[in-house]
């Protein structure tokens, strides 16, 4: 599957004063702040959309957040490897098709690419893969017979189940318990009641072929991959059984990473999956998590077809902590807008000493992505009235591209 355009960037603050401090991240696992120092290239696998509709602001503020992982690392001069998924086979997609009389593949494709535009539109640098489920299957399968050589896998009325006493690691990532993991299990897309499981957290690999659904021959007969696995085996495949970073919404960590993580560990003795796990706080909307199911999505192709700037659009993400639950207003744009305002009007003039805020900048970002203090360290330089240094507007432009992903037109 293609990605997208990447953004122009025509040189980053590293070439012009060395590299940026290296990242630290808060890792959900260890529940404290990591350094993320990759041994070599830097490897990141960030679960990606199950295209049944247009991108909200709830992901675009993921996709923001890893983008600025991706920019950090570079700037530290690291290589970046990047992974990202699309489920673009799996129960809502189905659903919605068939709720909408759509071709399934063809609602796929349709939001797929609508996906690819607003990541372009918001300057996010693409995955370097950027993989479909149903591209996928060889390697899903694969893993499956992995697990199943190992013992950890069952039938159930046709369809396959992972063990999850196979992994003694299981539950190290969301150090939940049972009762949580029952509830968050059968709230997202988990079937802990259905008789003849071994242990009701135990989760579907494959599912029988069901009548009208798609699905694709297997060792395991004719059906289509379960979600967890999904994500287990394009992140292994193209990453290897110890990448350096798993990212995503902070919806993700039970049961999705904890389970994608369980079963690569199976299919793999002595290995992990993710060196370091970094989730995205929830955004909300009139009162509720924004998300598709509740309805109260907040569009970014919309916004755009309003004529909104995108960096504005970016700029407002960038306001809160990214591990912090907040709710998009109406006057978080406007804010966005006039800081956008603010600053492109502070380069085109010409500003004071560059280096403390490019410094102040570069740290923030490193300093698990404290991307609302980089933003304070512009606007003090932008309110500056020092006389205008030469190339200080050039090296502090460059810096917020480089690794905000906001373009400022020098004119």
């Amino acid at each position: 599957m293609r990605s997208w355009s990447a953004p122009p960037l025509t040189s980053t603050a590293r070439d012009s004063i060395g590299p940026a401090p290296a990242l630290m991240l808060y890792d959900a696992r260890t529940g404290c702040l990591e350094e993320a120092s990759p041994r070599d290239d830097a490897r990141l696998y960030v679960c990606g959309i199950t295209p049944y509709d247009a991108t909200h602001l709830g992901h675009a503020a993921t996709y923001v957040t890893f983008d600025l992982v991706v920019r950090a690392w570079r700037e530290a001069g690291h290589s970046v490897r990047y992974v990202q998924n699309v489920t673009d086979v799996d129960d809502p997609l189905l659903e919605r098709a068939a709720a909408t009389g759509q071709e399934w593949s063809h609602l796929a494709q349709r939001e797929t690419q609508r996906f690819r535009e607003d990541m372009s539109a918001l300057s996010v640098i693409p995955p370097d893969v950027f993989a479909g489920a149903v591209e996928s299957i060889p390697v899903i399968i694969d893993l499956i017979e992995r697990l199943q050589t190992n013992g950890a896998v069952y039938e159930v009325g046709g369809d396959m189940y992972f063990s999850v006493t196979a992994d003694p690691s299981f539950g190290e990532l969301s150090r939940l318990g049972r009762a949580d993991m029952l509830r968050l299990s059968a709230e997202n897309g988990g079937d802990p009641e259905r008789p003849g499981k071994r242990d009701p957290l135990d989760c579907l690999v494959w599912q029988q072929q069901r009548p009208g659904e798609p699905g694709w021959d297997s060792p395991f007969g004719r059906g289509r991959p379960g979600w967890h696995v999904e994500c287990a085996a394009i992140a292994t495949h193209h990453l290897g059984f110890d990448f350096d970073l798993q990212g995503g919404g902070s919806d993700l960590v039970f049961p999705h990473h904890e389970m994608s993580a369980a079963e690569s560990r199976v299919a793999k003795p002595g290995t992990v999956f993710a060196h370091a796990y970094a989730h995205q706080g929830m955004v909300g909307y009139s009162g509720e998590k924004m998300s598709k199911s509740v309805g109260n999505l907040v569009l970014v192709s919309r916004l755009r077809s309003d004529g909104v700037d995108p960096r504005a659009i970016r700029l407002a993400l960038l306001a809160r902590h990214y591990r912090d639950d907040w709710e998009w207003t109406d006057e978080a744009l406007e804010t966005a807008t006039s800081r956008l305002d603010l600053w492109s009007q502070a380069v085109r003039r010409g500003g004071g000493e560059p280096r403390p805020t490019v410094d102040r900048i570069r740290a923030a970002v490193a300093a698990d992505l404290d991307a609302p203090a980089a933003l304070a360290a512009v606007d003090a330089w932008a309110r500056d009235t020092q006389p205008p240094i030469p190339g200080a507007a050039e090296l502090v432009a460059t810096t917020v591209e480089a690794s905000l992903g906001i373009t400022l037109d020098l004119g």
